[in-house]
């Protein structure tokens, strides 16, 4: 049986943990010898030797290893579906959402509006927002994988609760590093503002590629080296009782858009313990989804309704870097205050 090369369409990509999760999915589980995808054009080159031979019976094969992590692969770029009518659903849902933010705003129960900062109640939001989008595939996806590698081993949970008291634990020793050396380098009130647009930048761009209608709205997603998130990756299958701990605590560099935005801020704090606490309560905001996902109990990928989920989650995410982008306008000295909160 000869290798062959074959190139499909993705469908479910939205940033760059997305387009390695994918990449190390093929060549893992689905016997691809070279796996390679784009995230701003959405095409997969994949080459390997597998039992069918038309391109539409190998998109199959392989959609079958990802499909429950909310990807799917087509030979005719034709076949993504944008599903408008799909917003007649999101579209209420997302408002009355942001309507019971509002209201919390209102009543002081969690502050998402201040002058300048960004309060633990909005990063516990975009956290949980995370875990339902691009965190879901990627960070659940490994550590089903961890708990599928240690099954053969009988240890039960063990594993995935080191995994996610890694994270926890790592993101706030990690995000204190990042908040020291945002205090190293002064960025000042002006770095400030500027740091706070490109959170609301990335947050935006994020947004709109939840809503999957508008693919080339990919090519201006921020993305950092995928060098660190490769070996997270790779190290998935190892058998030490430490490894779980160390991948929970090492998705702190995953290239994941939410993370990246919140680490963004943290930089801005220019504190240990402002940074630490900020990417402590967003992983603690991944945690009730991930985790509920990672035990087998949940899937929302692979339900007939994600769309709608994340078309949803997509236009909250785009009220969350509105409001955000208004709010530095009005720092900045540009404009006079909008919400009167």
């Amino acid at each position: 049986m000869d290798t062959k090369k074959y190139t499909f369409h993705v469908k479910g990509m939205h940033c760059a943990s997305c387009v390695m999760f994918i990449e190390e999915t093929l060549k893992d589980e689905g016997g691809a010898d070279m796996a390679k995808a784009d995230l701003r054009t959405g095409v997969l080159e994949v080459e390997g030797r597998w039992d069918v031979s038309s391109p539409n019976e190998v998109a199959k094969t392989l959609t079958s290893f990802i499909e429950k992590n909310g990807y799917t692969l087509s030979t005719d770029k034709s076949r993504e579906g944008k599903k408008w009518n799909e917003f007649i659903y999101a579209f209420p849902v997302a408002v009355g959402v942001i309507a019971l933010f509002a209201l919390f705003q209102k009543t002081g129960f969690m502050n998402l509006i201040s002058s300048g900062e960004i309060h633990y109640g909005t990063v516990f939001v975009i956290g949980l927002v995370a875990s339902v989008s691009t965190c879901l595939a990627v960070v659940g996806g490994l550590a089903l994988s961890l708990s599928a590698n240690y099954a053969k081993t009988k240890r039960g949970w063990k594993p995935q609760v080191l995994f996610h008291g890694g994270r926890i634990i790592g993101f706030f020793i990690l995000g204190g590093a990042i908040g020291l050396l945002g205090g190293s380098l002064q960025v000042g009130p002006a770095g400030n503002i500027i740091l706070g647009f490109l959170v609301a930048f990335v947050m935006l761009v994020l947004g709109i590629n939840l809503l999957d209608v508008f693919p080339k709205m990919r090519k201006f997603q921020i993305t950092m080296p995928r060098i660190f998130g490769k070996n997270i990756m790779k190290k998935r299958a190892g058998g030490n009782s430490v490894i779980p701990f160390a991948i929970g605590a090492a998705t702190f560099f995953l290239p994941c858009g939410f993370t990246q935005s919140m680490q963004l801020y943290a930089l801005s704090t220019g504190s240990f313990l402002r940074g630490a606490l900020i990417m402590l309560v967003f992983s603690l905001g991944t945690l009730p989804v991930l985790a509920a996902f990672s035990f087998g109990s949940i899937n929302i990928a692979g339900k007939k309704w994600s769309g709608i989920f994340f078309k949803s989650a997509g236009i909250v995410v785009i009220a969350l870097a509105l409001f955000n982008i208004i709010n530095m306008l009005v720092v900045a000295g540009l404009i006079n205050p909008v919400f009167d909160f």
